[in-house]
C-alpha cells in the first residue's frame, strides 16, 4: 500500500467508513469500550486501506469499463 493509493480514490462508501469510524473512535474513547473500539479500528482500517468485507476487494466492480466494440461472426449448421 503506497500513499498515493491512500490519497485517490476517495467515494461516498469510503468516507462513510471513515466518518462512521472516527464517531466509534470517539465514543469508545469516551466510555473505554473495547467493542466499540475494534468496531472502530475495523471501520478505520477499511477506509483508509479502501477495501470491504472481503480483504482482497474480490467483491467489488471495476472502475473502468472497457466497451468491447467487435463483433463475431456465427456460423450455422442446417440440422436435417
Amino acid at each position: 500500500m503506497t500513499f498515493e493509493s491512500i490519497k485517490s480514490n476517495w467515494h461516498f462508501m469510503r468516507i462513510l467508513r471513515l466518518v462512521i469510524g472516527a464517531i466509534a473512535a470517539y465514543q469508545a474513547l469516551v466510555y473505554h469500550d473495547k467493542i466499540t473500539g475494534a468496531l472502530a479500528a475495523f471501520l478505520l482500517f477499511q477506509a483508509i486501506t479502501n477495501t470491504g468485507c472481503c480483504a482482497t476487494n474480490t467483491c467489488s466492480t471495476p472502475l473502468n469499463k472497457v466497451a468491447k466494440n467487435s463483433t463475431q461472426d456465427i456460423e450455422y449448421e442446417e440440422v436435417k
